[in-house]
């Protein structure tokens, strides 16, 4: 049974204050937040005539997309409906047969998974992936790695820039540390922690590394009530604060039709339906297909 939280996160007080001031200044020195003008028109991300198969499997057919600034985008449909391959295709994991990914006007198609995350498309995953023998501070320096300035060398004689580097960096992971509200197990082995704190744990790191767009795989996957509804604060705040534009992959249709500006639909490798919260509660397709009718015409 999906649990709903409708309404709940829209009605939340702002708290993004704290936290993550570091990390914006971090973002505005590199490039500018985006223009009013452009949100909600220009595209950022866009992805046409993908396809993708696993030997007789198709998994993607003839799928295209667009993600405009400042847009918190959905993906929805039933398991194995092919909405993680589409993350994956578009961080560098996966190649498709055939179909082009561009990035702000440049093409990513064949990009390495690490030079896409260098430009900003960053990403959580489904099936946890962190450093499980490293603190969750530890995990998140780890994902500063693009931006430290210091070298091996340098580093390792901790020479006094390099070791005023580290502070700096260090600040900022404790700024993404404060923001996900995990002061009590910054220093905490990240094998050691409970399944929703590795989750915001995962969320931090995904952050540490400057994102552009924010690509987030089932974020809220495996917890309880409590935890979604912080989890779904924290990815508000942070498209809210941060400008980033936001994909979105959620089966709690209470977030997804809360938080969501627009949902994209999938069914066994297509694309079914696009269009606003509104217009995919009554589409008889979605409804037929995933939603069922606890949320047609919600």
């Amino acid at each position: 049974m999906t649990t709903s939280i409708r309404n709940i996160t829209k009605h939340r007080e702002q708290r993004y204050s704290y936290g993550l001031t570091l990390l914006r200044e971090e973002m505005e020195k590199k490039y500018p937040m985006p223009k009013e003008e452009d949100v909600g028109k220009k595209v950022v991300l866009k992805g046409e005539g993908i396809n993708l198969a696993f030997g007789g499997l198709q998994a993607l057919m003839d799928i295209n997309f667009e993600l405009k600034e400042g847009e918190l985008l959905a993906i929805i449909g039933p398991n194995g409906a092919g909405k993680t391959c589409l993350l994956n295709v578009v961080s560098g994991f996966y190649r498709a047969q055939e179909g082009e990914i561009y990035y702000r006007d440049r093409k990513i198609t064949h990009m390495s998974s690490h030079g896409i995350a260098e430009l900003g498309l960053c990403r959580t995953f489904q099936n946890i992936a962190l450093y499980t023998g490293l603190t969750v501070i530890e995990n998140l320096m780890a994902a500063r790695h693009p931006h430290i300035k210091y070298n091996f060398l340098s580093g390792m004689l901790y020479f006094p820039w390099a070791s005023d580097e580290e502070v700096r960096q260090r600040a900022i992971c404790e700024d993404i540390v404060d923001f996900l509200e995990m002061d009590a197990v910054r220093n905490h082995v990240v094998g050691s922690l409970a399944y929703g704190l590795r989750k915001r744990t995962e969320l931090g790191r995904a952050l540490a590394l400057e994102p552009r767009i924010l690509l987030l795989d089932e974020p809220m996957a495996g917890m309880n009530r409590d935890e979604k509804e912080d989890m779904a604060r924290f990815i508000l705040d942070i498209y809210e604060f941060l400008k980033i534009p936001v994909v979105l992959i959620e089966h709690d249709m209470g977030v997804v039709m809360d938080v969501a500006d627009r949902i994209m639909v999938f069914d066994f490798g297509k694309q079914i339906a696009e269009g606003t919260p509104d217009e995919i509660t009554v589409n008889p397709k979605v409804i037929s297909a995933y939603l069922g009718t606890e949320y047609a015409g919600v």
